[in-house]
């Protein structure tokens, strides 16, 4: 009996064209930043703490960059987004947690080990959180004016505050073991803001600048970049407290905006709110 042999398929016909340039490039922007995470671990291990806070800073600086050069050049994709997230674990949730412990966590090993992965832990969820919430369909749009728990990176420039309290020329902190128990306590306070669901201010209404304005913007613009490379420490210390101390604004923000949306509710033919129907 003859036999006939199957032919093997052919295999899947390749795009002819390449990437483009702008499609990279956020990607690019994210990979620096994952370098910038490595960085800092590495400074950290060395005893440079100073080259370690100034390289999460820069990580933080570019991430959020690369989400508007991705948007600017219309280049946003999945494996952007999931890039994005895994250099925001590193950056912001392990190279903080590492930084202190080799700083002076480790000074009580048990509980400022304890105290390092709650808070990557932390990090973690809340980048998990972010992603499943972006796609949310039932978000009101006021929402998009706040993040729910602390976002990564500002958890990462707010957690290293006891450093840069001991790094500043101005108030010289000094690193004493009897001081870590109040810095394990702190790492873990950052950790829940993190992971709990207190609304955070996240700037978003912030994209235009009125006309009238924008030379004061500029100048004071100028003026805290001058001050950053001048005072870096002294600087993340005001960012650091400032961003905490506006955490109760944002939460009596945010439940005025939701009292608003619950009282603005579809009424029925009938004559009662759709919350009252059974």
């Amino acid at each position: 009996m003859n036999t006939v042999e199957s032919t093997p398929p052919e295999p899947a016909s390749r795009p002819r064209f390449g990437v483009p340039l702008r499609i990279m490039l956020p990607n690019l922007v994210t990979l620096l930043a994952l370098c910038m995470g490595l960085y800092a671990i590495r400074f950290a291990i060395d005893g440079y703490y100073e080259f370690a806070v100034i390289a999460v800073a820069s990580a933080a600086i570019l991430d959020g960059l690369d989400g508007r050069i991705a948007r600017a050049l219309k280049s946003t994709s999945r494996f952007g987004a999931e890039l994005d997230s895994l250099a925001d674990f590193v950056d912001f949730g392990v190279a903080p947690a590492l930084i202190l412990y080799y700083w002076s966590l480790h000074a009580n090993k048990s509980f400022g080990w304890f105290a390092a992965i709650v808070f990557a832990i932390a990090c973690a969820l809340r980048l998990a959180r972010f992603n499943v919430m972006v796609d949310d369909p039932k978000r009101p749009g006021w929402a998009a004016n706040f993040f729910v728990g602390m976002p990564a990176p500002s958890g990462a420039i707010v957690v290293l505050l006891p450093l840069y309290l001991n790094l500043s020329d101005v108030v010289a902190m000094p690193n004493d073991p009897r001081f870590v128990p109040f810095e394990i306590a702190y790492v873990l306070f950052v950790a829940f803001l993190m992971a709990s669901r207190i609304p955070h201010f996240s700037g978003k209404q912030m994209r235009r600048v009125p006309r009238d304005r924008v030379i004061a913007v500029l100048f004071a613009v100028a003026v805290l970049i001058l001050l950053i490379a001048t005072f870096p420490m002294e600087m993340l210390i005001a960012l650091a407290v400032v961003y905490l101390l506006m955490i109760p604004f944002s939460i009596r923000s945010f439940q005025t905006h939701a009292r608003r949306t619950t009282d603005i509710s579809p009424v029925t033919p009938a004559g009662r709110s759709a919350s009252q129907e059974p």
